[in-house]
């Protein structure tokens, strides 16, 4: 079996909510006097460890709220965990929110040399790529427009065409090519497809279980922060399709 390239060692992942905020300076105080708290931890991440080998699709799948996403900006570095240990060995590009990494003052143009530059290539060899990542995005004239002018579809364009050029081992998406048409969408999955063939290791949060089944070797399925299952993309759906099952039911 090949080396993994990603392994996740029991990661917790805590955050604070806030439950009230004080309107004014003396309410605050008057809330730290009586010792009330306004606020309280949840674990949306909850002792999770699995490892990912070199050149397999990976699918994490789940409810709203399963801890899908946070997992996947842990394994990206946009989290650091509270508990646990995230190994990752491999260029890695994220696709985890539209228009993060992009300054939305810059053009499009300029963009792609900013996030070049991000994830480590030197201008010349951002340079060389450009006119390929120009031409998959596709977005016309707008490539020379500030980004803050981009609809949510351009920035899924600009985004992916950058993520995809850069040739990175290891591709993480969250759900991002559910804006984009339906040509630019094909064209996505094709690019994923070769990816794929040529041993790159994919990650893909999505609610569209007909691409966990299409493009994917394995999948993960997360409830309420917990790993509940990890297997074949149709054993692992058919199980989160009848969790869901019922409330489908209750809502009708």
């Amino acid at each position: 079996m090949p080396e993994p390239v990603i392994r996740v060692e029991n990661v917790t992942q805590r955050f604070r909510l806030i439950q009230e905020r004080p309107d004014t300076v003396r309410e605050l105080f008057s809330k730290l006097f009586r010792n009330r708290s306004s606020y309280h931890d949840f674990e949306a991440v909850k002792n999770v460890s699995f490892e990912v080998p070199s050149g397999q699709a990976l699918a994490l799948i789940g409810r709203n709220g399963s801890g899908k996403s946070t997992m996947l900006k842990i394994i990206a570095g946009v989290y650091r965990p509270s508990k646990g240990n995230v190994i990752v060995n491999g260029t890695l590009a994220p696709l985890i929110e539209l228009g993060a990494g992009f300054h939305h003052e810059l053009t499009g143009r300029e963009n792609i040399l900013l996030n070049g530059l991000l994830m480590g290539y030197s201008k010349r060899e951002m340079l060389e790529r450009q006119q390929s990542i120009i031409d998959f995005a596709d977005i016309g004239e707008f490539i020379d427009s500030p980004v803050k002018q981009y609809s949510s579809g351009m920035y899924m364009r600009l985004a992916f065409a950058v993520a995809i050029e850069v040739d990175p081992q290891i591709l993480v998406i969250d759900e991002i090519l559910g804006v984009g048409d339906l040509g630019f969408q094909e064209k996505c999955f094709e690019r994923i497809r070769r990816f794929r063939a040529s041993g790159k290791t994919i990650l893909i949060v999505t609610h569209d279980m007909s691409v966990v089944q299409d493009h994917c070797d394995r999948a993960l399925l997360l409830d309420h922060g917990n790993l509940i299952a990890d297997g074949s993309p149709d054993e692992t759906v058919a199980l989160y399709r009848s969790m869901v099952a019922p409330e489908t039911v209750a809502a009708h």
